[in-house]
């Protein structure tokens, strides 16, 4: 069995904390419970036996700020003027807003969160500090997440890296900047690679003409995302970077849209991961 190691989403601090503070600890608890969604889609749903896949978990959220309160987004005028900026950016993929911090985030606050379902609604709660955190320009919480993810890939020198999320971003840059780190199959799922304004701009290295490209130590990108997933805007990243091998849509959970969860359990990954599970 080849090794795989995991890059986890948003929402994730509270492994951390439940494990006393320890990214070590929190990394062990995702990768079980990565463990027996991916066991779930590998099987059809055959009773989890403690079954070992993921390799190991490349734990960053403690670095994105020191506290997180991973509030709803119920709550957004009372995040920070960055992650308020990163709201307003990621709303306007969905409709115009007047320009302007202020108005539009009046605007979009009454508008938007009310016609949202509540999931949806807090997973924009969460997404929005946590994006504005890491992307910050001149901040350390980036480099770090970066360096954290880079350690865990070279110490472990998987053959595959999944990544789900926020996590697709930091591994993207990770792989950019560290060439030594080759993989042979790099999987994002619920991608916001693509994101106009919130994300796509602001990669390292920039986007060239419009367009980002498979980092050159990966040799092959496949990305998944569900077409109603609020994260992965848009869903297919091709119309945005080159190389990516194959592009896969699926349908989860009308409310459970961008869980890790669904996306590993839904068998959509089977196919590229199996050669590498024998």
């Amino acid at each position: 069995m080849d090794r795989i190691v995991g890059v986890h989403g948003i929402g994730k601090y509270r492994y951390y904390r439940d494990a006393g503070n320890s990214a070590e600890g929190a990394a062990g608890a995702v990768r079980e419970k990565w463990d027996r969604y991916l066991h779930k889609g590998l099987t059809g749903g055959v009773p989890y036996a403690q079954e070992r896949y993921i390799t190991d978990i490349a734990y960053y959220a403690h670095l994105l700020c020191e506290s997180p309160q991973e509030p709803s987004a119920r709550a957004v005028r009372a995040m920070d003027a960055p992650s308020q900026e990163v709201f307003v950016a990621w709303a306007k993929q969905f409709a115009t807003v007047g320009e302007g911090l202020t108005g539009a985030l009046h605007a979009v606050t009454g508008w938007l969160l009310d016609r949202l379902q509540s999931s949806a609604a807090d997973v924009a709660g969460i997404f929005c500090p946590e994006v504005a955190a890491y992307m910050t320009a001149g901040g350390q919480a980036r480099e770090k997440a970066r360096a954290a993810v880079a350690q865990t890939i070279r110490r472990n020198q998987p053959k595959v890296v999944i990544a789900h999320s926020l996590g697709s971003v930091v591994t993207y840059e990770t792989l950019w900047s560290n060439p030594d780190l080759e993989i042979d199959l790099l999987v994002t799922m619920g991608s916001p690679l693509g994101m106009n304004n919130v994300i796509f701009e602001r990669l390292l290295p920039t986007p060239v003409n419009g367009r980002g490209r498979k980092p050159p130590s990966v040799r092959r990108w496949v990305n998944v995302a569900d077409k109603d997933d609020i994260v992965a805007i848009p869903a297919e990243l091709r119309g945005r970077f080159t190389g990516i091998d194959q592009e896969t849509l699926v349908n989860l959970d009308w409310l459970d849209f961008h869980s890790v969860r669904n996306y590993l359990g839904c068998g959509a990954l089977n196919e590229h991961l199996k050669p590498y599970l024998q």
